[in-house]
């Protein structure tokens, strides 16, 4: 057997014992305080009282009037000495008893007989008769009272029995009101622990039910939320396979009528294809190649902008635009640009920014007429943010289209017969969101598109 196995086969209690394990001990160290507190408190009153009284007993005896002026001997009244549950005597300082019940003396030590001797009146406790024992000075003796504790400690008793069984019952109290509480309380934990067991063993997503406002139902209320973000998530997913299937099947599928066409011209007995129609049947091939390779790379970028962000750097934007406008002019063709950048700084990630950039770049003047200019503007806004747009004169956007253009996969009517895929406005709006901002479409100020893009930071560089 391993050493570790008994560790591992032992069961922890559950969050409901626990709860009512702590209700109890927690009443249980309260009742136990406030019990003991009020037993020392009680006990030091009676005993207290009990001195008390037998020191007003005493003092009253040797100052009554009629007692003091009563000559000594056989005429002392010891009957009015004899009080009830008291023990009297009249001891000399010899030890001479001069008055006593002999069957009711007290204990008398050599600290009573001292006091005939002339020390100080005191007052004491005998462990071997458990009485109280008070002794003052008296006409040349000591008179001694005594009186037992053992009332005193009967009633004691049945204090500390009283308080064990008010102490017991409310610990039993405790602990069933502990586990009704923890009952109602962590029902909600209950069914999130269920709705987990649930999602993690059939994959279903649906929201548990949120009771009240507290803590537990604000953690109900943040499970289901989490729950939305991950069957929006899966259903982004879907989605985007979709999406990505029905656009690779095209180009696919063009693909294979022209190979085949190929092929089937290379067979014997087969009508053979013309120099024209060969040439034809390759342009076609490579701009499908060309429109699957972007479709594909499109895709990996978006994959690539939609993992969690891995590294960021104090970056130049105008230095990210220009990079961009350099790529976007060697392939601009008569379209120029016209630009006009005001210094901002970030904290992001350039290659992405530089992608979404060249993306607005790439768009623009695909939509450009011959000879038509882009103007690219980089200035900043109030509130830490600064404005990329960018504006074309081409045909511009319907109203109906605005609403979608940065869905993925998302093309109006006329551009669809345009190469591209897609997917580029949707990576320029991945890009924006990563770092904090938005992206806005409308109408240029010659009635082409104007996508802009809002993005934090300052006009100073980052230290």
């Amino acid at each position: 057997m391993l050493l570790g196995a008994p560790f591992t086969s032992r069961k922890r209690a559950s969050l409901r014992a626990r709860v009512s394990l702590l209700a109890a001990s927690c009443v249980a160290g309260a009742v136990a305080l406030v019990s003991l507190g009020a037993y020392f408190t009680v006990r030091e009153n009676l005993y207290t009282q009990l001195d008390d009284a037998l020191w007003q007993k005493a003092r009253s005896t040797v100052q009554n009037e009629w007692i003091g002026t009563t000559p000594t001997g056989e005429q002392f009244p010891i009957g009015l000495l004899a009080l009830n549950d008291v023990q009297v005597a009249w001891v000399k300082s010899d030890g001479t008893l001069m008055f006593g019940d002999p069957r009711r003396l007290p204990p008398i030590s050599s600290a009573e007989l001292a006091v005939a001797s002339g020390a100080d009146d005191h007052i004491r406790t005998d462990q071997k008769t458990d009485t109280r024992v008070v002794a003052v000075s008296y006409q040349g003796g000591v008179l001694v009272l005594a009186q037992s504790w053992s009332q005193t400690k009967k009633q004691l008793g049945d204090l500390s029995l009283v308080l064990f069984l008010i102490g017991g019952a409310g610990v039993v109290v405790a602990a069933i009101a502990g586990t009704a509480v923890a009952r109602t309380g962590l029902r909600p934990v209950q069914r999130l622990t269920m709705a987990t067991e649930r999602v993690a063993r059939t994959g279903d997503l649906r929201p548990i039910q949120v009771e009240g406002d507290d803590e537990l139902a604000r953690l109900s209320h943040s499970f289901n939320l989490m729950l939305g973000a991950v069957a929006e998530a899966q259903n982004g997913q879907r989605q985007l396979v979709a999406d990505a299937g029905h656009e690779l099947r095209t180009p696919l599928t063009s693909l294979r009528t022209n190979l085949e066409l190929l092929l089937a011209a290379e067979k014997p007995d087969t009508p053979q294809l013309s120099d024209v129609d060969k040439a034809e049947i390759h342009d076609d091939l490579r701009a499908q190649l060309d429109e699957l390779t972007q479709l594909i790379g499109d895709l990996v970028e978006l994959a690539r902008e939609d993992a969690p962000t891995l590294t960021h750097e104090h970056m130049d934007m105008v230095e990210v635009v220009e990079q961009a406008l350099a790529r976007a002019r060697r392939r601009a063709g008569e379209v120029s640009f016209e630009v006009d950048l005001q210094p901002w700084y970030l904290y992001g990630e350039p290659h992405t920014l530089e992608r979404a950039v060249l993306n607005l770049l790439d768009n623009a003047v695909k939509f450009s007429p011959a000879g038509g200019t882009v103007r690219v503007e980089l200035r900043a806004a109030a509130h830490g943010y600064a404005f990329l747009q960018v504006a074309d004169a081409g045909p511009g956007i319907k109203d109906a289209d605005l609403p979608h253009v940065f869905d993925r996969f998302y093309r109006s009517d006329e551009a669809r017969t345009l190469p591209g895929s897609g997917l580029g406005l949707a990576i320029v709006k991945s890009a924006a969101e990563r770092h904090g901002g938005a992206v806005f479409a409308g109408r240029s100020a010659d009635g082409g598109a104007l996508i802009a893009m809002r993005l934090p930071g300052s006009p100073e560089p980052i230290l």
